[in-house]
């Protein structure tokens, strides 16, 4: 259980939605999704690639300095929505704040790069490995942002955002720091990257008006689609007056494994992070649920019937992102956390255009967000209006 109230600053994000908070919410109040056809290896594939002014930004830091042009996207995009986040919260290098932003894939791209150079010529290029670790992340963020607190990078799959907000709620509950930036960030739009998820037999195949059918429980096929982004939230420990949302009980459990990527048909995993996120809450005063929702047949329905359990007869509004921006693997929590602080300022929820349409609710004051990753690693966080 959470011992204080730990208040959101900032918010900052590039993705297929954009890059300022009035394009991203404008991209979210319309029944449009952000894919796009590439073509990959000679196949034409779905993606959900940054939107035109996101990758604006990003060509212009990586032209801004010479050492950013070694960088891979994943590190750009974090400095992009971090640079967005504590300049909205006021914070300055003065503040020391930590770091922890998180990926699951990490540098994909240089990855690839560097290996194929390597078999092709028996060598690697010096600067191979302090591009591609996942280290690389957090640390190029503290430089571009000169502040000199901790600096944490990690992966715990597609749940790895909302683990870095857990990570940094715990140094401020601790005492050990008083400011913490925490995210993920993710470019998984590579060859290698696309061919593992279709492996799995869980990528989109079809091209229709709804790529990906997250959240539709009555689908026939697997149609996750991948996406990417980043996004990070200033966390500051108590009530402040300039509090975007705030975080009142935050969630999480494993399973014991039964296959590398399976969760429990009940979501186990789910039920547990749901219930101690909910501590001292009861479930009925939930307005809104932003699901994890990858768009698969046995993840969202299990992620569902973890709802049901929790939830019983009094289901909150349930939503999700995916459905317009893809998976953005270890950057969706914290893209799902923007949707969840956006909709509290606006008062608005944002519904799925293919399914039912449910009933408006009358506030937005308290809305659970779920993340998950490969083999039942959910988190749950609890923000509230107040």
């Amino acid at each position: 259980m959470m011992h204080d109230c730990i208040s959101i600053t900032g918010l900052g994000s590039v993705s297929p939605l954009g890059n300022t908070q009035a394009e991203i919410w404008k991209n979210y109040t319309n029944n449009f999704h952000c894919f796009q056809q590439e073509t990959i290896q000679q196949k034409s594939i779905c993606t959900a690639p940054l939107s035109a002014t996101s990758e604006a930004v990003v060509m212009a830091l990586k032209n801004s300095n010479s050492k950013y042009k070694n960088l891979d996207n994943s590190v750009l995009y974090a400095i992009l929505a971090s640079r967005i986040a504590i300049k909205n919260a006021n914070w300055n290098d003065e503040n020391n704040f930590g770091i922890n932003i998180g990926s699951s894939r990490g540098a994909t791209a240089l990855f690839e790069k560097y290996h194929q150079d390597f078999l092709e010529n028996q060598h690697a290029q010096t600067l191979s490995s302090p591009t591609t670790t996942l280290g690389n992340i957090s640390s190029w963020v503290a430089h571009d942002l000169q502040t000199t607190g901790p600096q944490i990078s990690h992966s715990i799959t597609c749940s790895t955002a909302l683990h870095a907000l857990l990570n940094g709620v715990a140094w401020l509950q601790s005492g050990m720091a008083e400011k913490f930036l925490v995210g993920g960030s993710e470019a998984p739009l590579t060859p290698f990257t696309i061919a593992q998820m279709q492996a799995l037999h869980i990528y989109s195949k079809k091209e229709t008006n709804f790529p990906c059918l997250s959240l539709d429980l009555k689908k026939r096929g697997n149609t996750m689609i991948l996406g990417e982004g980043a996004a990070s939230i200033c966390i500051e420990k108590g009530e402040k007056s300039n509090a975007l949302a705030k975080i009142r009980g935050i969630g999480y459990a494993t399973e014991i494994l039964k296959h590398n990527t399976s969760i429990s048909v009940e979501g186990i995993c789910f039920q547990k992070s749901m219930r101690m996120a909910l501590q001292g809450h009861a479930p009925e005063e939930v307005d809104a649920i932003v699901l994890h929702a990858p768009g698969t047949i046995k993840g969202d329905l299990a992620e569902y019937q973890a709802i049901k359990k929790i939830f019983c007869n009094k289901m909150p509004n349930l939503t999700t992102n995916k459905w317009k921006i893809g998976h953005t693997f270890g950057a969706s929590g914290m893209l799902s956390v923007e949707l969840a602080i956006l909709m509290i300022q606006q008062q608005q929820f944002i519904s799925i255009p293919y399914l039912e349409k449910q009933k408006e609710p009358k506030q937005l004051n308290k809305i659970l967000v779920n993340a998950v990753g490969f083999g039942g690693n959910a988190v749950s966080v609890l923000l509230t209006k107040d």
